[in-house]
């Protein structure tokens, strides 16, 4: 082996390499790195041999100690849902009455609720059921089916316009396709705007709206109502409020006068167990505009003897 030149001032052999009248130094790597270095690979190999690492074919080596994060996170789910199992099984059977007597079950219910509303229901309707065009607002008083929690929970379970047999059914025609004239729509556009909270900012055209006052009655009194109050037995919402599914503007309410629009959300009775159904439709329920379901009817009176009513002859 050649002598390496040195250099004067470390004493460092140097490697050779020279680049501008700068020479490299062959300074040798601290031990403890060089120990460390060494320290990693056997590292590397004992992992290798216990957990799993290496890609075969359509597979994987799966090491000595067999682990998996699929099976623990599996695992760990199935736990959680055995440990929860209880609760969703109280709250299948509690009625809106039963959650707001029993804070635990209150408290579960808005919990679960939130975290199902979040995973399933938010990408349409919004973070905190704000809403967007198309998806109604789920935070306000306002509702097309009801606002009760039976109700909500009956619109979860069979959807609108699903593939659900009972499914909520309602249909609005596409009055642009022939049934109306463009003028009778635009009438028919000033009137619905003109019985509205929306004429306070929009201003109906009052001759417009007296001549779409009897294509209203003919064409859309039968669903909405003579007054606009809508239906809820029909899905037929109210005219008169300023709220608007997909636009409040009165391009948008032309827009759906002529078009008919209506959207579609799935039936979740399939896919929700009973108490999973009842936490989220109380979480709807609970974020604002909820109302008081109907008080059960009063058991009928027993019958009562006619000697207990009709006085005994005098004798």
């Amino acid at each position: 082996m050649t002598n390496r030149e040195r250099d004067e001032v470390s004493g460092t052999e140097t490697t050779g390499h020279e680049w501008d009248g700068l020479k490299e130094l062959d300074t040798p790597l601290p031990r403890w790195w060089l120990f460390i270095f060494y320290a990693t690979i056997v590292a590397a190999i004992i992992y290798w041999v216990l957990m799993p690492a290496w890609p075969i074919g359509n597979g994987y080596t799966k090491g000595i100690l067999g682990w998996s994060d699929r099976a623990n996170v599996a695992a760990d789910v199935q736990g959680l849902r055995s440990a929860r199992a209880p609760m969703f099984e109280r709250l299948a059977t509690a009625t809106s009455t039963d959650i707001a007597g029993d804070p635990e079950l209150q408290q579960f219910a808005r919990a679960a609720g939130a975290s199902v509303f979040g995973d399933y229901c938010a990408t349409c309707h919004g973070a905190g059921g704000a809403g967007a065009p198309g998806f109604p607002v789920l935070a306000d008083d306002v509702w097309i089916w009801g606002g009760a929690m039976s109700d909500i929970e009956r619109t979860l379970q069979v959807g609108i316009r699903s593939d659900h047999p009972d499914t909520r059914m309602s249909l609005m025609p596409a009055f642009g396709s022939g049934i109306l004239s463009a003028q009778q729509i635009g009438d028919v556009t000033e009137y619905v705007i003109s019985i509205s909270a929306a004429n306070n900012r929009l201003e109906a055209n009052t001759i417009a709206a007296g001549r779409g006052a009897a294509v209203y009655q003919e064409q859309c009194g039968v669903c909405h109502g003579a007054t606009g109050a809508g239906d809820r037995t029909l899905g037929a919402p109210s005219l008169v409020d300023d709220v608007w599914l997909y636009g409040g503007s009165r391009a948008e309410i032309r827009r759906q006068i002529e078009l008919g629009r209506g959207g579609v959300m799935p039936a979740w009775g399939e896919r929700f167990d009973a108490g999973t159904l009842r936490a989220l439709a109380y979480y709807v329920h609970d974020l604002g505009g909820g109302e008081a379901d109907a008080p059960p009817p009063a058991p009928a009176a027993a019958p009562v003897e006619p000697s207990q009513t009709t006085p005994a002859p005098l004798r």
